[in-house]
């Protein structure tokens, strides 16, 4: 199902779409799909980029005491 919408371009950025269309010849729905499907992974990318990272850091001080452990078992073992 597709939503319609109204949309205010600035002219820069409806003349530069219009260039690209014309040379390409394709429908400017199309184009605009398409751009805003990749707009929204780029965005997906960045919010999970940034929630990995908080969860990082909220084991990071675990994580380090786990590899201490493991360092200490390997030191005992080569004895």
């Amino acid at each position: 199902m597709a939503k319609v919408l109204s949309l205010k371009l600035q002219d820069e950025v409806f003349l530069e779409a219009e260039d690209i269309l014309r040379k390409n010849r394709r429908a400017r729905n199309a184009y605009f799909n398409e751009a805003i499907h990749f707009y929204n992974k780029m965005w997906k990318r960045k919010l999970l980029k940034r929630a990995l990272g908080a969860e990082s850091r909220l084991v990071a001080d675990d994580s380090l005491a786990v590899l201490e452990a493991f360092e200490q078992m390997e030191d005992g073992l080569g004895e």
